[in-house]
């Protein structure tokens, strides 16, 4: 058996580049994700963070569908407390529109940002609160059943176009299993309720009009290279950041260095590891029998990889290690 293979691009701009060639670098990367036989590409909705480029989501699928053929393209997800569900049945249904059968919504419940930008963008505090309802709102948008309705998305009525619900706690994974949806977990950076959001998942999920069983898609961190020290050199781009986030400096994607130990304190040291607990860094052999533990143990049915690494051409390399690993091997 092999298991399905996406990405999720946070698009980084990169110290000492531009946010161009972060959005360069993107394509580059899902071109050649669409080649290697990966079956989607997501990007996230963030905010206020100079290190990521993909605030305004929509507009950076659009543009990544635009050269590409093949390869599913889609939010990873869209923040529905921040946008009316109409808006974002619009600009989905656009993107449908124009890249047909490619297009995938997944959608949370956080703002994805702090609170003063949460303001800045007109969000309610308690807007959370109606994500359940808002879901359904923007399903009806796309359904072909409330394709007469007085309001309509123009374009994206009745396109029927693929919703997802993405989480890091129970809350989304009861609400992915009540509705029939499938279930992204956020266990690249949120590992603590894993194995139990995907246990009540499982165990709660009702038959819906888009899938019949439970479907299942965790984040993992992924960096592979050629030897153990070069991946674990390219890996301290991604913990820099997450010391970075934990100091509150906003700053770009920095290039690897030599010793991490030098750059965070003991305290962002246990904070970093504990949120990329689920990281598997280095060569294909010594990562294949940690990442098979975790497919099995998981029973995913498709990984979301995070590959956070500041050259395009590692990052790419180390795409095509873990296709050629996948590839060789089966998870039994």
């Amino acid at each position: 058996m092999k298991i399905k293979l996406s990405i999720l691009d946070l698009v980084f701009v990169n110290e000492g580049q531009s946010t161009k060639d972060a959005f360069d670098n993107s394509v580059k990367a899902a071109q050649a994700a669409e080649e290697l036989g990966y079956n989607r590409i997501w990007v996230a909705e963030h905010h206020n963070m100079q290190a990521i480029a993909s605030a305004a989501t929509s507009v950076c699928i659009g543009h990544i569908a635009s050269h590409t053929k093949n390869i599913r393209v889609g939010a990873g997800g869209i923040m529905l407390p921040n946008h009316s569900p109409l808006t974002i049945a619009e600009q989905f249904g656009t993107l449908e529109t124009l890249y047909p059968g490619r297009i995938d919504l997944g959608l949370g419940r956080a703002p994805g940002t702090d609170q003063q930008t949460m303001r800045a963008l007109r969000t309610d505090a308690n807007s959370a609160n109606d994500f359940p309802k808002d879901v359904l709102e923007l399903q009806s948008y796309f359904s072909k059943e409330y394709a007469q309705n007085s309001i309509q998305a123009s374009p994206g009525a009745g396109l029927e176009i693929p919703l997802w619900i993405l989480g890091s706690s129970t809350f989304g994974a009861q609400l992915a299993a009540y509705y029939g949806l499938p279930y992204a977990f956020a266990s690249h950076f949120a590992p603590d309720s894993l194995h139990h959001a995907l246990s009540l998942y499982r165990e709660e999920f009702r038959p819906s009009k888009q899938i019949e069983k439970p479907y299942a898609m965790v984040g993992v961190n992924i960096i592979l290279a050629d030897t153990q020290e070069e991946a674990e050199y390219l890996s301290t781009s991604q913990k820099q950041s997450f010391a970075n986030l934990r100091r509150g400096a906003k700053m770009k994607f920095q290039a690897p260095i030599d010793d991490i130990d030098s750059y965070w304190s003991h305290d962002e040291k246990l904070m970093a590891e504990h949120m990329l607990k689920y990281s598997f860094v280095g060569t294909p052999e010594k990562v294949w029998p940690e990442l098979q533990g975790f497919i099995k143990k998981t029973q995913a049915d498709e990984l979301m990889v995070v590959t956070s690494i500041y050259d395009i051409e590692k990052r790419i390399h180390s795409l095509k290690l873990l296709v050629e690993m996948i590839n060789f091997h089966d998870i039994l």
